[in-house]
């Protein structure tokens, strides 16, 4: 993990601001999801990208129920169900 000697406040709300040049290296747009994870005493922050909840397949997804499901898992449930596809 790199250091890079960055320090922000939170604001009243729990908020930080991620410096320009970060933003820039990282490739993030302004409105991009960030996934918040904790890691021992880390919180790791990632670029959000939408997966399979079954798989983690990022390709030909279809959401259902707020879920993101690809078409491969929905092709193998509906064979373990019994349904012809």
């Amino acid at each position: 993990m790199k250091n890079t000697g960055v320090v922000r406040r939170l604001d009243e709300l729990g908020r930080i601001t991620l410096p320009m040049e970060l933003r820039k290296t990282m490739n993030l747009k302004e409105k991009d999801a960030l996934q918040i994870s904790v890691e021992d005493d880390k919180i790791i922050l990632e670029k959000y990208t939408p997966c399979d909840i079954f798989t983690g397949s990022t390709e030909n997804l279809i959401e259902f129920c707020g879920k993101k499901v690809s078409v491969e898992t929905i092709r193998r449930l509906a064979q373990l169900a019994g349904l012809d596809t």
